[in-house]
């Protein structure tokens, strides 16, 4: 079995427009100190206070796939704008990254009922390479999480256990209760988690302690922890995955 600290697919750099200034050279460089050998960058998208612009998303899947032995895959954390489920990031650019994590932001998107939140996230998942979705255990947009489970296994979609909810001062809303919602979900649903640092900047980058403590609290499956068995959870979800990382994973 690996270590999942060697794979990190929730990070940002300063493109985010917040939280550091580091760029893809210093989470690499970051990333290669730290043993990881899978590193995604998903920086906000243009709808997030000071984030990068369009061309910046347009530019990514032009970036070095090995980066000090770090095999790199480049996506986005597109902002969910409505419960129509619309995005930030145009359809044609998100088919050029790699993946794309869909999330909710306050101001960004406005909180309705738990039925509107879910069909917000439904509705968003059907754009082309959604394939996490990141931190959906914040009280401010409530959701149905065996819905939402369901919706994502549809899609051969992963829900994130974000590091960052769970730490003592997070922003985000009670979100421990929601993520012990979420593994009970997957777990009757039989259905993985991928879990996530969501460091901005370098310093956190593979810091799951929190997350994995959780899993481990509430007995969820080594087995479908994503991060623990990327060829037969992660691979078949991401289109890249197999190419760009051949470092034996």
């Amino acid at each position: 079995m690996g270590n999942l600290f060697h794979i990190d697919l929730h990070t940002h750099t300063c493109a985010s427009g917040h939280g550091t200034a580091d760029t893809i050279t210093d989470m690499a460089k970051a990333a290669a100190s730290k043993k990881i050998m899978l590193l995604g960058i998903s920086d906000h998208g243009p709808a997030t206070s000071g984030a990068a612009g369009l061309n910046y998303f347009r530019s990514l899947p032009l970036g070095e796939r090995k980066r000090f032995g770090v095999s790199m895959l480049y996506g986005a954390e597109a902002n969910i704008l409505d419960n129509e489920g619309h995005l930030d990031i145009p359809d044609d650019i998100l088919k050029a990254l790699d993946y794309v994590i869909i999330s909710m932001h306050s101001p960004i998107y406005s909180p309705g009922s738990v039925k509107e939140n879910t069909l917000a996230y439904e509705r968003a998942m059907e754009h082309p390479n959604v394939r996490i979705i990141g931190h959906c255990d914040d009280s401010r947009f409530p959701v149905d999480y065996p819905l939402l489970v369901k919706a994502a296994a549809k899609r051969n979609i992963v829900p994130e256990l974000n590091n960052v909810s769970l730490q003592p001062d997070s922003y985000r809303k009670n979100c421990r209760r929601n993520a012990v919602r979420l593994l009970t979900a997957c777990m009757e649903e039989g259905r993985p988690i991928l879990l996530s640092s969501d460091s901005h900047g370098s310093r956190y980058i593979g810091d799951m302690t929190l997350a994995w403590e959780l899993a481990r609290q509430r007995a969820f499956p080594e087995s479908l922890i994503g991060n623990f068995h990327p060829k037969s959870l992660l691979m078949p979800l991401f289109q890249n995955l197999l190419q760009h990382s051949s470092s034996g994973l």
